[in-house]
């Protein structure tokens, strides 16, 4: 007879299957229906949807996964560095990471799940990072006209605009995320050659 609690592990085992099959064929084939997900997850149809009511909810749910790891990324890339730009840069490079993983499912996020939505879910990294640009703008090394929370939002910008342009192949992966952390370094007021620098220290460790 089989238990609840083995019936409940074996419940989250097929949500994990299911949401790890998912997010390898819609990178694969972005219109992959929920019926091809569960041939290729190796379930029932109903199995599923018993998981997720619909194809919206599947996508969020794996989208949800991605906020959850830039959340982890920012702080395990930031951690134990004290000097404020250097912090942001690791932080940047390390979301930039699981960003990379989950770029092409933004693209198929619902309606629902809007940008502002993502914006809010991520109030926690906007914190830290406004915290961090604060004390770069205090310090000097960053000398913009905006103040701290309006440079979140370029830093968000760039992400966001650096993201879809490697989508539309226009950037290329492997450079996105350097690009990105000198792009943005650059527009809050450090010098191009001071940003070049710190991001191939950060590199060469």
């Amino acid at each position: 007879m089989t238990t609840p609690h083995a019936s409940g592990l074996r419940a989250l085992a097929n949500r994990r299957r299911i949401l790890d099959i998912a997010h390898a064929e819609l990178l694969r084939a972005p219109d992959a229906s929920m019926n091809q997900i569960a041939r290729a997850a190796g379930v029932a149809r109903r199995t599923v949807y018993g998981h997720f009511p619909s194809r919206d909810t599947l996508v969020a749910a794996l989208i949800g996964e991605a906020i959850e790891s830039v959340e982890q990324a920012h702080v395990v890339g930031r951690e134990g560095v004290a000097d404020p730009v250097e912090a942001l840069a690791r932080s940047l490079l390390a979301v930039w990471e699981v960003v990379d993983r989950y770029r092409l499912l933004l693209a198929l996020a619902p309606q629902s799940l809007t940008m502002k939505g993502i914006r809010d879910r991520l109030g926690v990294v906007h914190e830290a990072g406004t915290r961090l640009i604060q004390r770069a703008l205090d310090e000097g090394t960053f000398t913009s006209p905006l103040p701290a929370e309006g440079l979140r939002y370029v830093l968000e910008g760039v992400l966001f605009s650096v993201m879809e342009a490697t989508n539309s192949g226009h950037v290329r992966p492997e450079e996105a995320g350097r690009a990105t952390t000198v792009t943005f370094l650059c527009a809050a007021g450090m010098p191009h050659h001071r940003a070049v620098e710190l991001l191939a220290r950060i590199l060469d460790r």
